[in-house]
């Protein structure tokens, strides 16, 4: 698996125990519900056709997790003993597998197995791997669904920063740098005090403008345990991940095409709809976002809420001790990651700029960490170590680099003067 793939599945695999590893201590009755809704439910594992998990699993992750020292980097996947190896079943065998499946269409894959073996169709001692006869029948759409009636229960998050959740709002068409343009409102409301830790309107609901506004969101109200979103494009992309999960923050996808599950983010937005955009009489975008912060100050923080009988500024602050604050270094677990391989000259080139690596890093895939405004603040790192911050190259220097017998670097200070030429008369 290549090292794309296992941060995948690590990030993944944090969104499953991020319950048991976020700080809260957790009653030994909790802990043996929650693992069981956990293990209960279905879930997208990446690079994988399974769509469950068993508790030994999960508290396998939880404990490598821990004696890691919280590293994200223990919940990668570990290379196969059999890689390489053949793992397919017999033309005989997928025959008797299709027709033990019409005979017991709504059972088991073990009850399959163990029925095999009961009828003496293959030897006792015969091996049957649970994992090949499970991807066998998914292949061949011989899984068979069953109905559920699906639970719904309302929630709320027993303390301020223990859930946001966030969506996106089409806005007003604004007057903007001379063209009538389309707003988009990214709001941040926490579950528990429903105070909204940020809102601003912006000129495109993309990625980067998702990313800036939870930069924003962290450093006004501190870290989350879980961020709630939906599956839009902007909460389903890679750096946002990797972000929420180097934080310690659990990135959370609400269930496609169930808005309810979003319920409260979305009352907001009916309220915004109903009680601010009507009074709003500015034009620009720079007007709507002063309007707004003076509304969400003046008279949405400090109104009672129907539901909690507080105001959301009150409720929140009435646990601040709780609120974890953003690390001094929030704005690096924000740079964006691009992998590159060291030429052989020790040049890596990022965007159209090239740059030096260390000597012992030539020839190796390596991660670049960096800001798409401070192109001069780039770090590299291999297999997770970081080797530093890279330098441009000067091209003009290096023809002043020289090195000793034993590949020592030392820059001449002298101006290299050209040397006239001779011409040899042969006799």
């Amino acid at each position: 698996m290549e090292e794309k793939q296992k941060i995948d599945t690590a990030v993944f695999r944090y969104s499953v125990i991020h319950d048991f590893v976020g700080g809260i201590a957790l009653e030994f009755g909790e802990k043996q519900r929650l693992l069981q809704e956990k293990c209960a439910r279905k879930w997208s594992i990446p690079f994988s056709e399974k769509t469950s998990i068993s508790p030994s699993t999960v508290l396998r992750w939880i404990q490598l997790y821990k004696d890691s020292g919280q590293r994200l980097e223990s919940l990668y996947p570990k290379d196969r003993n059999d890689r390489g190896k053949l793992r397919t079943l017999t033309q005989e065998m997928c025959l008797v597998l299709i027709r033990m499946r019409q005979e017991f269409p709504d059972e088991t894959v073990p009850f399959i197995i163990k029925t095999i073996k009961k009828r003496d169709i293959v030897p006792q001692n015969t091996y049957l791997p649970f994992s090949t006869i499970y991807r066998f029948f998914h292949q061949n759409n011989l899984m068979r669904k069953r109905p559920m009636i699906e639970d719904r229960r309302k929630f709320e998050a027993q303390m301020p920063n223990d859930i946001w959740q966030s969506d996106v709002m089409h806005g007003p068409r604004l007057f903007i740098g001379g063209k009538t343009k389309k707003t988009y409102l990214i709001a941040f409301i926490d579950d528990h005090s429903r105070l909204i830790v940020h809102g601003c309107f912006y000129t495109s609901e993309t990625t980067k403008v998702f990313m800036i506004a939870l930069e924003q969101a962290l450093l006004k109200r501190g870290l989350p345990r879980k961020i709630y979103v939906d599956n839009g494009s902007a909460f389903r992309s890679r750096q946002l991940m990797h972000t929420t999960a180097s934080l310690g923050i659990a990135l959370v996808h609400a269930k496609p095409f169930k808005p309810e599950s979003k319920g409260k983010i979305e009352r907001v937005f009916k309220t915004i709809r109903s009680q601010f955009l009507p009074g709003f009489t500015g034009k620009t975008l720079e007007d709507i976002n002063q309007s707004f912060e003076r509304w969400l100050t003046d008279e949405y923080h400090c109104r009672k809420h129907s539901s909690t009988r507080q105001s959301p500024i009150s409720r929140f602050v009435d646990n601040i001790e709780c609120i974890r604050s953003a690390p001094q270094n929030l704005k690096d677990h924000f740079r964006k990651v691009a992998r590159r391989r060291v030429n052989k000259d020790r040049s890596v080139v990022l965007d159209r700029i090239m740059y030096e690596a260390p000597v012992r890093l030539i020839g190796k895939q390596v991660e670049l960490l960096y800001h798409e405004d401070q192109r001069e603040s780039v770090e590299i790192r291999y297999k997770q170590k970081s080797y530093g911050m890279l330098i441009q190259i000067d091209i003009h220097v290096n023809c002043r680099v020289k090195r000793d017998k034993n590949n020592n670097i030392a820059i001449s200070s002298k101006e290299l003067t050209p040397q006239s030429g001779q011409i040899w008369e042969v006799s």
